[in-house]
């Protein structure tokens, strides 16, 4: 029996850990909280659950050791020492985080090892990559170019479970979304180069119309640039990557980073206060008066205003003790994650649009490809089916040597995109494509 060792036990692990667990591997879910790895593995006899410190270098090296394959789903500041370990021991690897260039560096070392460490293999990034590669490919094939692309994803609260004023709901750390929304933007756009500063990232969104889907505001989500070679879209003259979210989130973000809610610098002064005092500090203003007619007036908006109507609905204006934190942005975090949680019940919905112009001699083509997933009442939500399942597949393919390359990659190969996608559709993670003439 081949053992698989998964390193964490978070919010996305659990359809992964059972899709191995049902496949017949041996399946040790090392993780800090013990008690989270025995519930995954709770009803199963080739489950193994055991405490895990990612900081201890020994217990790390005898897990890898004693395994023929590492899932890493700690945080991706881990997984440069956990490969070099994979490297050392000859263990192949999976994760769904973004290659960073200390990763990339490995390569040379995976290959002479030869081990493949596959990276990127969840929903964004992952089955972003392998959908546009295959019709990217498909393009090719037939003898056309792609002339634009565009990619949106979007991890958002079903429609019978959106009933919070601000339209979305957590199913990851707040604090990674707020931090998301600090990052700068860049895409390519009929030939340009568009750079938008994080502090402007709120600004510059359009409204997307999806079919048989809905409407949504779309932002962008990093630097797309590299994507026009890592993807092959030689011809491409648009590039662009964005983030979904329902009507109305950009707006009140953006008033949120102009009350500096997304500051991270150390606050000691505000130790003790409330959220009211601390609106008051934000906007300059003492703690008399009214604070929410102050910050309208600050953010230059109508006190009755649909922005501090969701302020006040998620407390900024209360006289709640703040949490014991020391920024800012992690107190907000903290409210975030008490007024947006995903309640018992709540469905989620992952929305991943691609949509390319390609030319085929002298007629152009519109191609769509729409992924949308709910999640299973009582089971998994659909941000862990998407993130964690692709993993599992890609790790099953690897174990029964169906993927036999070595080295650092990332699922662009038809050697890795084709079999995941096949075993996703029999999932019901299911694109559907259009193809439209355009003038």
């Amino acid at each position: 029996m081949q053992h698989v060792l998964v390193l964490g036990a978070g919010l996305v692990s659990k359809p992964l850990v059972v899709y191995l667990l049902r496949k017949g591997f041996q399946v040790k879910v090392a993780s800090r909280t013990v008690s989270k790895a025995q519930a995954l593995i709770k009803g199963y006899e080739n489950g193994i659950a055991e405490s895990l410190n990612v900081n201890n270098r020994e217990q790390l090296h005898d897990l890898i050791k004693a395994c023929d394959l590492v899932i890493s789903l700690v945080p991706y500041t881990y997984h440069v020492q956990i490969a070099k370990l994979c490297i050392e021991l000859k263990k192949q690897m999976v994760t769904t985080s973004y290659v960073s260039k200390e990763m990339e560096a490995l390569d040379p070392a995976a290959k002479e090892a030869g081990i493949l460490i596959l990276n990127e293999i969840g929903l964004d990034p992952g089955i972003d990559h392998m959908s546009a590669m295959k019709i990217i490919h498909s393009v090719a094939d037939n003898g056309g170019k792609v002339l634009s692309f565009k990619s949106y994803c979007g991890g958002l609260p079903a429609l019978q479970s959106n009933n919070a004023p601000f339209g979305y709901k957590f199913s990851w750390s707040p604090r990674g979304v707020v931090m998301a929304g600090r990052n700068n933007g860049q895409y390519l756009e009929d030939d340009r180069v568009k750079f938008i500063p994080g502090r402007d990232l709120f600004k510059h969104y359009e409204i997307l119309d999806i079919a048989g889907v809905g409407s949504f505001e779309a932002y962008t989500n990093r630097n797309a640039i590299p994507y026009k070679t890592l993807y092959g879209l030689n011809d491409a003259h648009t590039v662009f990557r964005g983030t979904l979210r329902n009507v109305g989130w950009c707006y009140t973000m953006k008033k949120a980073q102009e009350l500096g809610l997304f500051d991270d610098a150390e606050r000691l002064d505000l130790q003790g206060l409330t959220y009211r005092q601390m609106m008051s500090r934000l906007i300059d203003r003492t703690d008399t008066g009214d604070v929410c007619n102050q910050t309208a007036t600050y953010l230059k908006i109508e006190p009755h205003c649909t922005v501090i109507k969701k302020f006040k609905w998620l407390g900024l204006f209360n006289d709640d003790p703040l949490p014991e934190e020391n920024n800012v942005m992690d107190m907000f975090s903290a409210l975030l994650q008490k007024k947006l949680v995903m309640a018992p019940g709540d469905l989620d919905l992952i929305v991943l649009y691609h949509r390319f112009i390609a030319v085929y001699g002298d007629k152009n083509k519109l191609i769509t490809s729409t992924l949308v997933d709910t999640g299973i009442s009582g089971r998994d939500s659909a941000m862990s089916r998407t993130v964690s399942l692709p993993a599992a597949i890609a790790a099953d393919l690897i174990l029964n040597k169906k993927i036999t390359m070595t080295g650092v990659h990332i699922p662009v190969q038809p050697d890795i995109y084709n079999p995941v996608l096949d075993a996703l559709t029999g999932m019901d993670i299911v694109f559907k494509e259009t193809v439209h003439p355009i003038d």
